[in-house]
């Protein structure tokens, strides 16, 4: 019998623990356990040992908590640096762990009293935009002696790149990110000690406009949305054994001069001009010319300055071309077989002075050329004007693209000196580096690849935030498609950090509201003379049910505690209610956003009432913030949240449902919500709701018949009700509309609508037609819940519902997801028809209540590997018939 070993501790969600954000973090462990753990392991205490300096603590608490255990010892001061090792006691004689290795926790900038910078812009304010990007220097000398310690604590109102003597410093893309400027300002923390040198050293930075000041918006959008100037602030702080600390801090002294980036906008691209380029200009041993001026000292604006929890933008991935195009109208188009989110790095070019070389990216081809009107007013060109010399390793520093094809004009496979070739190009991906956390597969290719396409629609869209499209003038937080994709994402990613920011930012912009009513995008930066803010169900219901997904995803309950203003804000006083206290039915609602059936023009107009979908939703979270004020113990809210929801339910029977239990609302969508949201009281009239329900997915011939509302909840609708054998059949059938059909079209990512691309091609004659958004991708989570069949039954998955259903041409699946208390891993598979089996392994300091299918057969186990064996027809049902009138009989068009 042996223990588990555990991983070194991490720090609240934090992904390094260097300049961490929070005086006393709380810790987490997970265990990895081998073949020969034994089985049934739990954590009966922990003991934490802590290096502070010259003092070394210990710890030890008696409790099962391996997740986010509170600091115990006395708070970390700014800039200090603590060390933390941890073992567990457990297992049959509550035995001791080895220890961990250590971790190394470093504090950042706790006040703002810590700062000595003040922020520095050009000596001349641009009197319009886009505003050209700014290069800043400071040069310094360090006495020969020991480092002990280097940071360098930088933001910027503007996005920027760092470098010391030349070097570039980390390989953060597009920081500090985007959040509410307002409100909160990320800083990051660079480790630089190994790029100072004893002598002279130079620091060098790079500011762009990023969010800051670039055009954001719709109908060509609006600059300057935070500010009109582009700044620095930085410190950067060298400690040398037995001597003072040095501060070299942003102040009037630095130097700067514009630079060879004339522009670099997020909608339009960057324009490099290399005849402006000053060689050097990095580093030390650059002579400054006189077109190096001194900088100007601003204010920086009054808002809080944050170390943030989430890892920043990286390149996470280099994607090879696959394929160079000549288009019939004799455009050079390169194919990177996969719609990405990025840039274009280019290895070599040369040409004359002054020639221009274009890149223009895009989704989709249409009609054998480039497809940029999806793309709205946005340019989505980088370029590059030569100055007569090789241009080696060239990529656009401060913008991304979403893409798969990319038009090369002024650089083609027929020049003399540097042919375009496939080795020329390569694409970089770009995307907030998220630590991935959960698998899944199973034994049908197409819904393999489903799988991974909103996979990558979710790594385009995850970039600084959470956005709804990576490539046309818009890359907006909207909160509607986060609402109801962020299970899947939080299954995919570890999410916890960067959704967590990403929250406060919706608190801060909605409790400003006098209504509390949550903006539709986070950060909000809607025109109100384009669309005046009002208040949405689904949309802004995000208050509620983001914070109550995170908390089941990884049992944080202080999530909970921190929006608890914005979630009861927006119940108590945002949502606009009726003389019934349910939704005012006067306003107007987004509702069953996209459905099927919605001219091109005109998004919303979905079968399904918006003031329905408006109540189902308002009832459950009412529902769920009962719960939540309970949790927290905010007892006269709980008791106060519940019987308005019983009092909401009630009412919402009345209203919308008849005395069978069909709905007022007779289409998928109402159906679906009323049944999810356990809406019916009567299991009979829920019965009638759930047959209603099957045949009119029998009478759309298995289509997708839903828009925003409805999809994420009508496989597991038809799940609970009994039917999964035609949420496999939807899930495979392949005309359109259905989630197979963009595969079948040559789909890399999610689509935005069901038909983004018609049968013949061509791109859909709708306005807003995106090729890469991961909302209706949440088909994803019934994957994982139900095929793979693995779900959390206590928050952060201490506790594991594993319960797969199999059905339709799926023979096999599997998932592995990282829980926070370590790997979890399932696979099942049917042969010979009816014999099932199901290998399980529950990490340590957990448990499974595993439900074999049948659902006769079900055990609770602790941790260890295990073995199921089970008689199931899995063809039971397979394949249901399409209801249809006799003289056109269906065809099976599922794959």
């Amino acid at each position: 019998m042996s223990q588990p070993t555990l991983t070194p501790p991490s720090f609240e969600q934090h992904p390094t623990g260097l300049g961490i954000g929070f005086s006393e973090p709380r810790l987490s462990w997970r265990f990895n356990a081998t073949e020969s753990t034994a089985a049934n392991w739990k954590q009966a205490a922990y003991e934490i040992e802590f290096a502070r300096g010259e003092d070394t603590q210990s710890y030890t608490v008696n409790s099962a908590e391996s997740a986010l255990a509170s600091w115990p010892s006395h708070p970390l001061q700014s800039r200090e640096i603590a060390k933390a090792r941890v073992r567990a006691y457990g297992g049959p004689n509550n035995a001791p762990t080895e220890w961990s290795d250590w971790s190394t926790v470093e504090a950042g900038l706790l006040n703002r009293q810590d700062w000595s910078a003040r922020a520095i812009t050009g000596p001349h304010k641009q009197k319009e935009g886009p505003l050209r990007p700014i290069r800043f220097r400071k040069t310094f000398t360090l006495t020969p002696g020991v480092l002990s310690r280097a940071r360098l604590y930088i933001t910027s109102l503007g996005v920027f790149q760092a470098y010391i003597n030349g070097e570039l410093v980390g390989d953060h893309c597009m920081a500090p990110g985007w959040t509410s400027y307002h409100n909160r300002l990320n800083y990051e923390v660079f480790d630089v000690a190994s790029l100072l040198t004893d002598g002279e050293n130079t620091i060098a930075v790079e500011v762009s406009e990023g969010w800051w000041a670039t055009r954001l918006g719709f109908g060509g959008g609006r600059r300057c949305i935070y500010g009109d100037e582009l700044a620095l602030f930085a410190q950067l702080e060298i400690t040398l054994e037995q001597q003072e600390a040095l501060i070299i801090a942003t102040e009037s002294s630095w130097k700067c001069r514009q630079s060879a980036i004339i522009r670099s906008e997020i909608y339009d691209g960057e324009l490099y001009d290399t005849r402006e380029e000053q060689d050097g200009w990095k580093s030390s041993s650059f002579a400054l010319e006189p077109s190096w001026e001194a900088t100007r000292e601003i204010e920086l604006p009054d808002t809080q300055l944050v170390a943030p929890n989430a890892p920043p933008v990286r390149v996470t991935e280099v994607v090879n071309p696959t394929e160079i195009i000549r288009t019939p109208s004799g455009k050079v188009v390169v194919d990177f077989g996969q719609n990405l989110v990025g840039r274009v790095r280019v290895r070599s070019l040369k040409k004359p002075a002054g020639h221009s070389t274009v890149f223009t990216h895009a989704e989709v081809l249409e009609d054998k050329e480039l497809g940029i009107r999806p793309l709205r007013v946005a340019k989505c060109q980088d370029e590059i004007i030569s100055d007569g010399h090789e241009i080696r390793d060239w990529a656009p520093k401060f913008t991304f693209h979403g893409f798969r094809y990319v038009q090369v004009d002024g650089w083609s496979p027929d020049d003399a000196e540097t042919p375009l070739t496939l080795q020329s190009l390569v694409a970089e991906v770009m995307h907030t580096d998220l630590k991935r956390s959960g698998w899944f597969s199973c034994s049908h290719p197409m819904v393999n690849k489903l799988h991974q396409n909103a996979t990558w629609g979710m790594r385009g869209n995850f970039l600084s935030v959470p956005t709804d499209c990576p490539q046309r003038d818009e890359r907006l937080g909207w909160t509607g498609d986060l609402q109801i994709f962020a299970p899947s994402a939080s299954f995919l990613y570890n999410t916890a950090g960067m959704l967590s920011d990403w929250l406060q930012d919706l608190s801060a912009e909605q409790l400003a509201h006098p209504k509390a009513i949550p903006p539709l995008v986070v950060p909000n930066v809607i025109d109100e003379t384009f669309w005046p803010a009002f208040p949405q169900a689904v949309w802004d219901d995000i208050a509620v049910i983001l914070p109550w997904t995170l908390y089941q995803c990884y049992g944080d309950i202080d999530i909970l505690r921190r929006q608890y203003a914005s979630s009861t804000g927006w119940l108590d006083r945002g949502v606009q209610r009726g003389p019934d206290r349910l939704w005012d039915d006067t306003l107007f609602q987004l509702g069953d956003w996209l459905d099927p059936t919605a001219p091109p023009d005109q998004p919303g107009n979905a079968r399904t009432d918006g003031t329905l979908v408006a109540d189902a939703y308002l009832v459950y979270i009412t529902g769920i913030q009962a719960r939540i004020s309970s949790i927290l113990g905010e007892s006269a809210d709980a008791t106060r949240y519940e019987s308005d929801y019983k009092a909401l339910k009630s009412r919402f029977q009345s209203k919308y449902i008849s005395p069978t239990g069909l709905l007022v609302g007779d289409t998928q969508t109402a159906l679906s919500l009323a049944i999810v949201f356990n809406l019916h009281d009567d299991p009979q009239q829920a019965a009638t709701a759930a047959a209603r329900l099957a045949r009119l997915v029998r009478i759309s011939k298995f289509q997708v018949s839903t828009g925003f509302a409805g999809t994420p909840v009508i496989t597991h609708a038809l799940t609970k009700s009994g039917h999964h054998q035609l949420a496999y059949r939807m899930l495979q059938e392949s005309n359109c509309p259905s989630w197979m059909y963009p595969i079948r079209m040559g789909a890399t990512t999610v689509w935005e609508r069901w038909d983004s691309m018609l049968p013949d091609g061509s791109i859909n004659p709708g306005e807003m037609t995106s090729f890469n958004h991961y909302a209706l991708g949440s088909i994803i989570n019934w994957l994982h819940k139900t095929v793979a069949g693995v779900s959390p039954l206590e928050p952060g998955w201490r506790q594991i519902l594993v319960q797969p259903l199999p059905g339709g041409t799926v023979t096999s699946a599997e998932a592995k997801y990282d829980t926070t208390y370590g790997r979890l891993e399932s696979r099942w598979e049917v042969k010979d028809g009816d014999k099932f089996s199901l290998e399980l392994i529950v990490p340590p300091n957990s448990s499974a209540k595993v439900v074999l299918p049948g659902g006769e057969d079900e055990k609770v186990v602790g941790s260890g590997r295990y073995t199921f064996e089970t008689i199931y027809n899995s063809q039971v049902g397979w394949p249901p018939k399409a209801q249809v009138p006799p003289m056109f009989p269906p065809e099976d068009t599922f794959v």
